[in-house]
């Protein structure tokens, strides 16, 4: 009798540990952004001289915190050899997107790049060299990174 007691008592104090919130270290409900569902025309940067469509999904990439962006490439839209002062973290949402990292990326070469197709992820490290592009249909890319980010061109613009 004693012992299906103490189990009783201690199955009990296990599911009362086990489903109470965990509280330590939240920020206080107060404090969060709100749950707001992303609308295409919200937050959108345009650039349609280059065929790119920049939409921030959350936070924001220029003030500190973490932010979630997404890249809709126009087919034969690529960006230049170039490198973040941030890690970013980017998955292929929609087609074949190509990619260029390494030592080898600081010469634009569109025939060395690799295919990542949807699904993909690609780590891309604070001044790691690369460029991107998509080809023959259109790209979707999900960037994740903390901010704030600033980009470096490689290439020297031409005069």
């Amino acid at each position: 009798m004693r012992r299906t007691h103490f189990f009783m008592l201690g199955t009990a104090a296990f599911l009362m540990l086990a489903t109470t919130p965990m509280v330590v270290g939240q920020a206080p409900a107060a404090a969060r952004p709100p749950v707001k569902p992303l609308v295409d025309a919200d937050n959108k940067r345009m650039q349609p001289e280059q065929g790119l469509v920049s939409t921030t999904v959350f936070g924001d990439p220029n003030k500190p915190g973490m932010y979630v962006i997404r890249n809709r490439f126009a087919p034969g839209v690529t960006s230049r050899p170039h490198f973040h002062d941030q890690d970013r973290f980017v998955t292929v949402i929609k087609g074949t997107w190509y990619v260029a990292l390494g030592p080898d990326s600081d010469t634009y070469a569109p025939e060395k790049m690799t295919a990542m197709k949807a699904g993909s992820f690609v780590f891309h490290p604070a001044f790691g060299h690369h460029y991107d592009m998509a080809k023959d249909e259109e790209a979707v890319v999900r960037i994740i990174g903390m901010g704030p980010v600033k980009t470096i061109n490689l290439e020297q613009p031409k005069k």
